[in-house]
């Protein structure tokens, strides 16, 4: 019960901490909707997205695309929810509170990609970022095949920044992508359907991971270190809400993707080992919670 109380003092003086900064600099809190499906194993989709807003600062709100049944294992099932029902979700964020920026993610079916680009166009927000979602980690098709083209055609000319992996960059492009080389061409391919930055993500490649960041005249090489954990699941959803995220705040695009990059670095790095032998999910809240003084969290 004390060690209960003294974290639960630590945490009050956390917030405290927070408030007293925010008011000294008169902070507007920026919001940032997620557009996506439900993860009911916390580490990924809407929920990997609302705890990453949260580690940025920023007001995270939400629109299900999808709820899925899944764990470290697998994904079990998934249950769309309807086009009408999407729509009327975005309606009631932008008739209110509106948007600083959209991180578009799970969007299974041709009707809920339609029904998405249909109100963007309406709305009209800004900073946008798309991470085009296809296959889980456990091989589950999270995007049907016959849908990849309405994505295309549909999502990719309005977005400010896609993030496709290696496997992703390769279904909207039809073409193989073995080495750097291969990836900026790749970048510099969707950057012609229409979407204006383009960070083809180089996880996939063997050794030292790097992103590849086209921005329409520049391209950028971004590195980072690998780090050895089975422990990924919800890196992309991530990565991407953090991006979205930096946006909001204001960074421009290659600040807000390094950005990003460092904060996810450390979100594997200290990583949840939770699940029986599966995936385990990265740690979003690492930070705040080594400021609150939660160390045994990260024992190992």
């Amino acid at each position: 019960m004390r060690n209960l109380q003294i974290y639960e003092n630590q945490a009050l003086r956390l917030f405290e901490s927070v408030l007293k900064k925010c008011r000294e600099v008169s902070w507007m809190m920026k919001k940032v909707l997620t557009i996506a499906g439900s993860d009911s194993g916390g580490g990924a989709g809407i929920q990997a997205d609302i705890k990453t807003f949260c580690a940025h600062g920023v007001f995270g709100m939400s629109v299900i695309t999808a709820v899925t049944a899944q764990n470290t294992l697998e994904v079990k099932a998934v249950q769309d929810i309807s086009p009408g029902i999407i729509e009327k979700q975005i309606d009631a964020i932008y008739e209110d509170m509106g948007t600083d920026a959209v991180k578009i993610g799970m969007v299974s079916r041709t009707g809920s990609i339609k029904a998405i680009a249909g109100r963007l166009r309406m709305y009209r927000p800004g900073n946008i970022v798309l991470d085009p979602v296809m296959v889980s980690k456990s091989g589950y098709d999270l995007l049907v095949p016959e849908a990849v083209g309405a994505l295309i055609k549909e999502l990719v000319p309005l977005v400010d920044v896609i993030t496709p992996n290696i496997p992703e960059a390769e279904k909207i492009t039809g073409r193989s992508i073995n080495n750097i080389e291969d990836a900026e061409e790749a970048a510099k391919a969707i950057h012609a359907l229409g979407a204006k930055n383009v960070l083809v993500k180089g996880g996939h490649f063997s050794g030292k991971p790097t992103d590849i960041l086209y921005d329409g005249e520049n391209i950028y090489r971004l590195e980072s270190e690998r780090i050895q954990t089975k422990n990924t699941h919800g890196t992309g959803c991530t990565l991407s809400s953090a991006i979205a995220s930096n946006l909001a705040l204001g960074f421009p695009v290659k600040e807000a993707v390094e950005r990003a990059k460092e904060y996810i670095t450390g979100a594997i790095k200290n990583h949840v080992s939770i699940g029986e032998k599966g995936v385990g999910p990265v740690n979003h809240l690492y930070a705040l919670y080594e400021r609150a003084g939660f160390n045994y969290l990260f024992d190992r």
